[in-house]
């Protein structure tokens, strides 16, 4: 579905279903230069079981209008936007990569708003490397090719999926190719400059979950030491044999994690 936000088009997958504020709400954040697309199996799911699930399009991303957002607190003001014009007061935030951090952001800066918050693939701080920002910068293919060859283990690189048919590695090189001039390299931008994460994470209040994957070769699991320390109330699961995209190298134990989530019931 589409709702406007600040006067603009912003898409939402819903599961074809009207938001409803009687059941609990969980909204699903995509990380740089992605879309809603990548939580399909979890939005349906959670759909499944009674949940209201939104997973958005961030502006210049997917099907939403608009050009991307600079920073990850401004984007994370949009979020709230844009649940206020579905008319849902609070939420469940679950994001991956750099929507891990607007999930963090907003949690901690609306608690009213926050139910729970799930964080994937995740880190803070987060920074980008030099040589990926500059490929991102120039539009250069070699930004999708660097971010889609280091988004999974080994392992997952060439093969190896337990679902047959789906080529995992490929359906992210072609999703990184649909996007926008310019989208990767602000949404990169904005991970590299949030430096307010530590800081953002100790004032968060409701039950928090970090979801990594042991293989991770761009958030690597002892960056999230920090962060895991900063959180209150948060537990950790680590899934051995993941790297970074962990929504596609294991999505059985995802939900696993998710569904314990003290929060989303």
């Amino acid at each position: 579905m589409k709702v406007q936000v600040n006067g603009q088009d912003a898409y939402c997958y819903t599961g074809a279903r009207d938001p409803d504020p009687a059941k609990p709400a969980i909204v699903l954040l995509h990380g740089a230069g992605m879309d809603h697309t990548v939580w399909t199996l979890v939005s349906r799911h959670f759909i499944r079981h009674g949940r209201c699930v939104v997973a958005p399009d961030l502006p210049g991303h997917g099907r939403s209008a608009g050009t991307p957002l600079s920073s990850v607190p401004a984007m994370a003001d949009w979020v709230l936007q844009l649940l206020d014009a579905l008319g849902l007061s609070r939420v469940a935030f679950f994001g991956h990569s750099l929507g891990s951090l607007i999930a963090l952001d907003a949690a901690s800066r609306y608690p009213e708003r926050a139910r729970a918050l799930a964080m994937v693939g995740t880190a803070v701080p987060m920074p980008v490397s030099e040589a990926l920002l500059a490929a991102a910068r120039a539009n250069d293919h070699a930004a999708f090719e660097m971010l889609t060859q280091w988004g999974y283990s080994k392992r997952h690189v060439y093969g190896g999926n337990s679902n047959p048919g789906a080529w995992m590695s490929g359906a992210t090189l072609r999703l990184f190719e649909r996007s926008r001039p310019g989208v990767l390299y602000a949404d990169l931008s904005a991970c590299n400059a949030y430096t307010e994460g530590l800081e953002r994470a100790a004032a968060v209040a409701c039950p928090s979950l970090l979801v990594l994957g042991a293989e991770d070769r761009l958030t690597p699991t002892k960056s999230a030491t920090a962060l895991r320390a900063a959180l209150r109330t948060s537990e950790t699961h680590v899934l051995p044999g993941s790297g970074h995209t962990v929504m596609v190298e294991a999505p059985n134990t995802l939900l696993d994690a998710l569904r314990g989530l003290e929060g989303i019931r």
